[in-house]
């Protein structure tokens, strides 16, 4: 099929988002064409603020816009626990559920051989250096039950286990190979309340 060459281009960049493929492209591409100028272009702004000001924490690795980010300074949190999770969209489901009231650590990732990515290469140093420094009480590890997940599981615990932090795992209430931010917000509530020793 033929597009012209500035359509053919806002396909082919809607096509690099995750799991949409030509059709949702071409479906996207054309909302945009009957959006007004002046939409296109807050459109376009959100995009450009967005990767301009959104940073990690210094301290925790979430997404925020101010570090160190709203959680981390919050007077609120409870400062001897922290839940570890791969991905901030994580924290964010986790946050849903109003249910965890301590701190947050993003790992940036998953320890994942076949992807190049061993655990130089996220932020699990500075986890160790939090559980030492900070006196945390307990780790929860909120990590999907993945091949990636279990195995990244596996090495946090062998590293913290000599620090006599009580570590747990959250109770998985879903299926295996699923991620955190597709669970509703009941099975993430009773997924945190049933979490267990590592």
């Amino acid at each position: 099929m033929y597009f012209t060459p500035p359509l053919a281009r806002l396909i082919e960049e809607f096509q690099k988002f995750p799991g949409v493929g030509p059709k949702s492209a071409q479906r996207m591409a054309f909302y945009v064409l009957g959006m007004s100028k002046d939409s296109v272009k807050g459109f376009a702004d959100a995009l450009v603020e967005a990767k301009d000001k959104v940073r990690n924490c210094s301290h925790c690795f979430h997404l925020s816009a101010v570090d160190p980010c709203e959680i981390c300074s919050s007077s609120k949190r409870e400062k001897g626990i922290i839940c570890v999770v791969a991905e901030s969209k994580d924290v964010i489901a986790l946050e849903r559920t109003r249910e965890f009231k301590g701190n947050y650590h993003v790992l940036t990732g998953l320890i994942s051989p076949l992807e190049g990515k061993g655990p130089d290469q996220l932020t699990i140093k500075q986890l160790v250096n939090r559980v030492h420094t900070e006196g945390i009480g307990e780790v929860i590890l909120a990590i999907n039950p993945t091949v990636e997940g279990d195995a990244t599981v596996l090495y946090l615990n062998q590293l913290l286990k000599p620090s006599g932090t009580r570590i747990t795992r959250i109770a998985f209430g879903l299926p295996v190979g699923s991620d955190l931010d597709y669970a509703d917000d009941s099975t993430l509530s009773k997924a945190l309340e049933g979490r267990r020793d590592v």
